[in-house]
């Protein structure tokens, strides 16, 4: 499956589920070496609720996000954004 077919799936799949605008929860595994954390968090705005966790060996940091979105294009611009951070698994 391409990108962009991925994609077309995601944005069908959040317009059954979402009437918007609405809270999202985002859900991505980091790296914790680096500053890639810090990068995740920088993408999102200063009103999204954003909370963390290191794994049990410090290897890696769970980050969810809580925020407000306004359609399902903005929720996929926001997986592209983060998909360009090296290392960054998306749930």
């Amino acid at each position: 499956m391409s990108n962009e077919e991925f994609y077309n799936s995601l944005r069908t799949k959040l317009e059954d589920v979402h009437s918007y605008p609405t809270m999202y929860m985002f859900k991505f595994i980091v790296p914790s070496l680096g500053d890639k954390v810090e990068k995740v968090s920088a993408l999102f705005d200063k009103e999204a609720n954003i909370t963390s966790r290191q794994s049990s060996k410090g290897k890696f940091t769970s980050v969810t996000v809580k925020v407000v979105m306004l359609s399902s294009d903005e929720i996929i611009q926001k997986y592209k954004e983060v998909a360009k951070i090296e290392g960054v698994m998306m749930l």
